[in-house]
């Protein structure tokens, strides 16, 4: 191999080892942000819920880098096979890890808005139970995603049923408290959306698992997973909100 060739193979090299930089860089912080916005609603800081506001800029920032990174290299690299599907599930994890961070956002907003009421019941601790369950299948995913370890790609995946049975529990949780006391409305609505919230987090690291697969193996995964919420097809759990409430749904 001549010198130049050499010299181009290495620049492709590091190009590629650049992006998957980012994107691990963009989970780290997309991590921090989903744990330091459930301790935010348990201890209710007002000010680490303003601190997960302000932090979800860099993460918007990243996916933009990433993204014209990623454009640059399939432009000036045209990468094939294995390269190319680098390059691609790099770009929809990073799609995937935006959303999740839009989500830790939403979070800490109402945060800023419950801490202004009483507290309802225990709900907070199991929020950030439910917010950590989430934030280590984040963390197990990006590890699945250096190894290219479908296995446990995989395994995320099947985890998810636990965080719907947790949001599924604790949407009666908070039927139960409105039904209990009215004042209790609209505090419970604001804590049900975060729950909705998180249990959407855990959808998208499916998401990010699924572009896993694809890259160790270059297939997808063949069996659709079934999901355990049930509160959307079932008309005794799905009662209408709020306008007022539903309106500061992003």
């Amino acid at each position: 191999m001549s010198d130049l060739n050499k010299h181009i193979v290495t620049s492709y090299d590091r190009d590629l080892e650049g992006i998957q930089a980012q994107i691990m860089k963009m989970g780290g912080l997309v991590e921090a942000a989903i744990m330091e916005a459930a301790k935010s609603l348990e201890t209710r800081d007002v000010d680490l819920a303003m601190k997960v506001q302000k932090g979800d800029a860099a993460i918007d920032a990243l996916e933009e880098d990433l993204n014209e990174e990623a454009a640059r290299v399939i432009a000036l690299r045209a990468p094939t096979a294995t390269d190319l599907r680098i390059v691609l599930s790099v770009m929809r994890m990073s799609a995937n890890l935006e959303r999740i961070g839009d989500l830790s956002k939403n979070m800490a907003k109402r945060t800023s808005v419950l801490v202004q009421m009483q507290p309802i019941g225990g709900t907070a601790p199991s929020l950030r139970r439910m917010a950590r369950e989430v934030e280590l299948m984040l963390k197990d995913a990006l590890d699945a995603y250096i190894q290219r370890d479908a296995a446990l790609a995989e395994d995320v995946i099947e985890r998810d049923r636990d965080v719907d049975q947790m949001y599924n529990t604790l949407f009666r949780e908070f039927l139960t408290f409105m039904l209990e006391d009215p004042r209790n409305i609209t505090a419970c609505m604001h804590l049900h959306f975060i729950a909705k919230n998180i249990e959407r987090m855990g959808d998208h690291v499916t998401s990010i698992c699924e572009q896993v697969i694809f890259l160790a193996t270059g297939e997808k995964p063949e069996d659709l997973r079934v999901k355990e919420d049930r509160t959307s097809i079932d008309p005794a759990l799905s009662p209408d909100l709020p306008k007022e409430i539903a309106e500061n749904e992003d």
